[in-house]
């Protein structure tokens, strides 16, 4: 069985208001099949093949009138100048909905939607399942969160049942490496890979490019380009401190976190979900886990929360801030099973400074029953990407 993907609400309703439609997200996040399965009324292009990307490029005209109104471009990017001509085409046309384009090199399609569609196109992303899609196909284990943490959750690893020591052997090479080439020149691939190891060994942790550069024997530049790669190429993602009208003395340095714990593992060597429970990263796993799991769920529903931590020079800290309207829901993140009453002392500090900033205070944890305390709600790590909490 297939997971239902949550997105489809969301990019059927952006086909209504746009002429165009942009799928991005990481290489292999299922955005082809989910657009030839979810879309069959669209023709499919895939500009990966050079007999289409030749097409496109000596007649670009012809090509598209070829194709008519509903076609999806997988890949467009592969073909930059065909963008001016789309343009003509559905400024002329004014038809909603009448493309949809999708393609894994986030750079490179943004650079040309900017320069030649700005206003013309929708923007999702896909990324790899989220806990609720994976409900959806029986794929996890609701008692332990270690068994998905472990091996991941792009489609391969479920649909086709790639051990995810394969998977993602051969994903850092074929696919993080190629985009890093693409994107930027790097004359030593193999001290590229060993920066993204210390990556992985500062996951949940503030973004230190001078202790990184130092570690891997690069310039601090050199690190701060290197995070902006796998960033775009989705690997990676900075979480912002939140800072405003408060004083000097809080952290204004953003904290690391992988989109994908599968391929943290597996870069920090774990191989079975049983060696989380005494790995001394454990806590940052199950932290970083449900920060992705939160911000996939904002992808997915296309919900527009910006999301924050806070953390001050005495230690006091909130793992999330999620902000919606003008108020602030404070999330701390715990992994265990056993809840004591100050672990919500840094949600009740960060209150006492802001009270009427705060809209909730929740504790989400390794436990499995929901429930409401003075101090706050205990939200169970399965319930993150449902509105039950």
């Amino acid at each position: 069985m297939t997971p239902n993907r949550r997105i489809k609400k969301e990019l059927d309703y952006m086909l209504k208001l746009y002429p165009i439609v942009a799928l991005t997200g990481p290489r292999q996040s299922g955005k082809t099949t989910f657009l030839k399965t979810e879309f069959p009324k669209y023709k499919y292009v895939n500009l990966e093949n050079p007999d289409n990307r030749n097409y496109a490029l000596k007649d670009p005209n012809n090509f598209l009138n070829e194709h008519g109104k509903y076609v999806i471009f997988d890949e467009v990017q592969r073909v930059p100048h065909l963008f001016s001509y789309i343009q003509h085409l559905v400024d002329e046309n004014k038809i909603m909905g009448q493309y949809i384009f999708s393609g894994s090199q986030n750079f490179h399609l943004m650079n040309n939607i900017t320069q030649s569609l700005a206003g013309r196109v929708a923007i999702l992303k896909l990324f790899p399942f989220d806990l609720e899609e994976m409900k959806t196909a029986n794929w996890h284990n609701p008692k332990d969160f270690t068994y998905n943490m472990q091996r991941g959750f792009y489609p391969a690893l479920y649909d086709r049942k790639i051990p995810s020591k394969i998977f993602y052997s051969n994903y850092i090479q074929t696919y993080i490496e190629r985009d890093v080439t693409n994107l930027i020149n790097i004359r030593d691939l193999k001290n590229f890979r060993n920066f993204l190891y210390l990556c992985a060994s500062r996951a949940g942790q503030l973004l230190n490019l001078n202790s990184l550069a130092m570690e891997c024997g690069i310039t601090q530049p050199t690190a701060k380009a290197w995070i902006s790669v796998l960033e775009t190429s989705y690997i990676v993602f900075q979480l912002q401190p939140y800072f405003t009208n408060f004083s000097k003395r809080v952290t204004k340095t953003p904290k690391l976190y992988f989109y994908d714990t599968g391929l943290l593992c597996h870069l920090l060597k774990i191989k079975e979900p049983q060696n989380i429970a005494t790995h001394p990263q454990k806590g940052a796993l199950f932290e970083n886990m449900m920060i992705a799991e939160i911000v996939k769920n904002n992808a997915h529903k296309n919900l527009l929360q910006e999301l924050y931590f806070f953390r001050d020079a005495v230690g006091h800290e909130v793992d999330l801030l999620i902000q919606t309207d003008e108020k602030m829901a404070l999330v701390e993140i715990k992994a265990t099973q056993t809840i004591m009453t100050d672990m919500f002392k840094g949600l009740q500090y960060f209150e006492t400074l802001k009270p009427n900033l705060v809209k909730s205070k929740s504790l989400i944890y390794a436990g499995f029953e929901n429930q409401k305390r003075t101090a706050g709600k205990l939200v169970p790590w399965e319930i993150v990407c449902t509105n039950k909490w």
